[in-house]
């Protein structure tokens, strides 16, 4: 199964990301039905955009580090749904982290907290793919590029889906890992993050 190319993001090949991600030791589980999609999305208040859907759809890796829709508990899938905010205040409290385009300095924490958590309601949301890898689900177009978010350390770590998995399990591609990727579409707010990651906020 391929799929069609749009919004620039090339054509993908589920049948031969899942061979080599079997290759590398990932075990998959037959893919989410359409009600399974539904039903993620309107409980965490998301849209999977249309190429994770599909690669979800076809098969789920349900190895360490990847969410499994299917069984994990609903605390465990929140906590990695909250895991970027979590790490923007961490990095407020104990790394002085406050951009300047946020205006001063609150006067406490909570009110800190509350800044950044604006930020980040209004943001295109971050859907974990596997350990701290996550993809935004706006614009809802496939193509949308792979972040590591590690607290404010936050890269491209694919330009899109596809190429997000090449370079994860690159040496398994027969390829080397391409960082930063080139051609990556900018996102609302987390692009800006890369960004401050970049020196240039």
């Amino acid at each position: 199964m391929r799929i069609p190319a749009a919004f620039g993001a090339l054509p993908m090949d589920l049948a031969r990301y899942k061979r080599v991600l079997a290759g590398a030791g990932v075990t998959f589980e037959s893919g989410l039905t359409e009600g399974e999609i539904r039903s993620i999305e309107e409980r965490y208040r998301f849209k999977f955009p249309p190429d994770l859907r599909d690669y979800l759809t076809f098969a789920i890796p349900i190895s360490k580090g990847f969410v499994n829709w299917r069984c994990e508990t609903e605390d465990e899938i929140v906590n990695r749904l909250q895991w970027p905010y979590d790490g923007i205040c961490f990095d407020i409290e104990h790394n002085a982290f406050w951009p300047a385009t946020w205006g001063p300095w609150p006067p406490s924490l909570d009110d800190a907290f509350a800044v950044a958590k604006s930020a980040v309601d209004a943001a295109p949301k971050l859907i974990p793919i596997y350990g701290h890898r996550y993809i935004p689900d706006r614009p809802h177009q496939a193509g949308n590029p792979v972040f590591s978010v590690y607290q404010t350390d936050i890269i491209y770590y694919g330009s899109d889906l596809a190429d997000y998995l090449e370079n994860e399990f690159a040496y398994y591609f027969g390829r080397t890992a391409n960082l930063p990727p080139s051609g990556v579409k900018n996102i609302e707010f987390w692009s800006w993050l890369v960004g401050h990651n970049a020196g240039s906020i």
